[in-house]
């Protein structure tokens, strides 16, 4: 297939809602007006439980890896390793911005970027997973093991590989969007307003702060 189809078929896997999916299996709800109203795994936790974030995690997770991992086979260019960076973020692109929700209510893109960087770099993935988690444990913020995974994932990218090349350019832009779609978040920890993980939905309201995946 050509570039542009990759691309395509990419922004179109990224696209697919797992958790509006997940909520209208299980309760018939659609998650936006539910909670935080974000359609990450953190809310389905807060509103659907345990067991149906994670599926809703692991399908958002390979949203990110599957095109990294089998769509450059397919490609017929030049360069084509390059053509994984370019698949990775338009799959993160279609999380964020979804065509089937019409480009609104989206996740924040941290568990999509998490499948992309899996299939691209698993070790620097390994330690911005493990920090992540240490973070969460530690604070119960997601939104601040989100940043600080994110922060650290580019450290082993630019030890390995240089600051010329396209796996750190490529983190180092993730990095940069996963603080950018976490900014509400940064105002909220810094006003001690932030959402503590663990605790679920109540009410159905968009009202509550937003969830950090």
């Amino acid at each position: 297939m050509s570039p542009l189809a990759g691309l395509l078929l990419s922004y179109l896997l990224g696209s697919i809602p797992s958790a509006y999916i997940a909520g209208k299996l299980t309760k018939g709800i659609d998650l936006r007006e539910h909670g935080s109203g974000n359609l990450g795994a953190t809310n389905v936790y807060r509103v659907l439980g345990a067991k149906v974030a994670a599926v809703v995690f692991l399908a958002d997770l390979l949203k990110g890896a599957v095109p990294v991992l089998l769509f450059p086979g397919w490609t017929v260019a030049s360069h084509v390793d390059h053509w994984r960076f370019a698949y990775g973020l338009a799959a993160i692109l279609g999380h964020v911005r979804p065509i089937f929700l019409l480009g609104k209510g989206g996740g924040k893109g941290v568990a999509t970027a998490a499948g992309v960087f899996f299939a691209l770099a698993p070790y620097a993935m390994a330690a911005a997973l493990l920090t992540f988690v240490v973070v969460v444990y530690a604070s119960g913020f997601v939104s601040l093991g989100s940043l600080a995974g994110a922060a650290v994932l580019a450290v082993p990218l630019l030890v390995t590989n240089g600051p010329r090349s396209p796996l750190f350019v490529v983190g180092a832009l993730v990095a940069l969007f996963v603080v950018w779609s976490h900014r509400a978040n940064i105002g909220r920890l810094r006003r001690g307003e932030e959402h503590r993980f663990g605790r679920k939905a109540k009410s159905a309201t968009t009202s509550n702060p937003e969830d950090a995946l």
